[in-house]
């Protein structure tokens, strides 16, 4: 693991980001917990993917599914008989791991692995034959615990919006093209997890499912690649260190006709945090077959019924969360001008999009014994939080406040002094070139409001 993960994973503890669920009893793998800081991220990236492709749209609705749906929902899909990965075991230790991730060479240099097909763990290389595991989590619907009662954790959310197309299209008085879209739960009960959040069991998707004629799907493909790229970029994700990667036909998921992924360049190399697939009529169909219902559009002009084609840009929330953390993070070496002084120690600085930072603005009183100077912080900081995201901090050197602020992405920092209680106005200093402002206080908030929307 690079320094620079390390270190982001040191910071993601220490400040409130992400935690490891269960912690106190000796935690759990691959399930993690968001923290105030880190849920607001979330929170702020899913409200922007709202904005920009529900909000903005006029042909895209979302809806909200349930986590456990019928189980023949999954038998339609292919999920049951193809929501696999090869499993292998290790004869000497036990250790499980994909098969694919060791005849890749995943595993080098990680334990005591030093080449392909080396047990990560014990370093042995006798392995069982693969075979199929499926990740979806096996639950029980209803007091029973048989057979007849199996159902599943949804592993993606898109199957509701199939089941429910009609419903949308009907109730919204849809034609095509138009969309339906979703955030939510999902649950994979991945044989080989690690990289910290990167592959998770429990985990947020954002998912569209667009709708199309057959014969435009491949333009409108080719537009939501453009579309999805424009909306990580917008979330101050660089453009250098993401790429896309198009999967080749015979690596295509059954109901694909094209895939590309979006892959940001992480430490441990260049991995999916989005992707766009080309499902055809596929998913349709199948709901059309095994439900009975007709699923079929009707064309009003061409006055024929056929199944539609759907375009779904896709992405995993919680990768994205770790790709703007990551891509954010920033060690700035013998530190930085703060007030008069550098100071000699590294310090952290998370240059986060502001529109995605959890805190928009921190009130700091300069001196914290002065009572008066107290006050009028507490007020500026009780107004404020009306309107925007705030933090007080009146613990330690102006300094150290400065730099507490610099390593949780605080866009602005307000500094109440001596010349507040004359003048009125206060010191805006902006995270990332430190620069200094004075402002009325009777300005604040217009003045801020601006400047997080430059």
């Amino acid at each position: 693991m690079s320094d620079k993960m390390q270190n982001l994973i040191s910071l993601c503890k220490r400040r409130g980001f992400i935690f490891q669920s269960s912690e106190i009893y000796g935690g759990i793998e691959a399930l993690w917990d968001f923290g105030p800081l880190g849920s607001l991220i979330e929170t702020n990236i899913k409200n922007e993917w709202i904005k920009e492709f529900v909000q903005k749209k006029e042909n895209i609705f979302l809806i909200d599914g349930t986590v456990i749906m019928h189980p023949r929902v999954w038998e339609a899909s292919g999920h049951i008989e193809n929501f696999t990965d090869p499993l292998i075991e290790c004869k000497n230790c036990h250790s499980r791991y994909r098969a694919d991730h060791m005849q890749d060479g995943r595993f080098i240099g990680e334990g005591k692995a030093k080449e392909k097909n080396q047990c990560p763990f014990c370093g042995g290389k006798e392995w069982t034959e693969p075979r199929n595991f499926n990740l979806m989590f096996k639950t029980f619907f209803g007091p029973v615990e048989d057979k007849a009662h199996i159902t599943y954790l949804r592993p993606e959310t898109a199957q509701s919006m199939f089941t429910n197309f009609l419903n949308v299209k009907d109730s919204m008085r849809q034609k095509l093209p138009f969309g339906i879209a979703q955030i939510g739960r999902c649950f994979r009960n991945e044989i080989t997890t690690g990289n910290f959040i990167f592959r998770a069991r429990e985990f947020d998707i954002a998912e569209i499912e667009y709708f199309v004629k057959p014969g435009e799907d491949e333009k409108e493909f080719d537009d939501w690649v453009k579309k999805w790229e424009n909306f990580f970029l917008s979330l101050g994700i660089k453009k250098e260190n993401t790429r896309f990667y198009e999967h080749p036909k015979e690596s295509l998921a059954h109901y694909s006709k094209r895939t590309i992924d979006i892959e940001y360049k992480f430490s441990f190399g260049w991995s999916e945090i989005a992707g766009i697939a080309n499902r055809t009529d596929f998913d349709l169909k199948q709901h059309s077959k095994f439900s009975g219902q007709d699923l079929r559009y009707f064309d009003q002009e061409k006055k024929e019924k056929y199944f539609p084609y759907v375009i779904e840009p896709t992405m995993g929330i919680g990768r994205v969360v770790f790709a703007i953390l990551y891509d954010a993070y920033e060690e700035v070496e013998g530190g930085r001008t703060t007030t008069t002084k550098p100071t000699k120690e590294k310090e952290i600085v998370l240059r986060l999009n502001k529109k995605i930072a959890p805190i928009k603005v921190a009130v700091l009183p300069l001196i914290k014994t002065n009572q008066d100077i107290k006050k009028k912080s507490r007020e500026i900081f009780e107004d404020l939080k009306e309107e925007f995201f705030c933090q007080y901090d009146e613990v330690g050197t102006i300094g150290r406040r400065y730099r507490r602020q610099d390593e949780i992405g605080t866009p602005y920092c307000l500094t109440i002094d001596f010349d507040t209680l004359k003048d009125n106005t206060v010191t805006l200093r902006d995270r990332d070139t430190m620069k200094q402002e004075r402002f009325q206080i009777k300005e604040l908030k217009k003045v801020i409001k601006e400047k997080l929307e430059e």
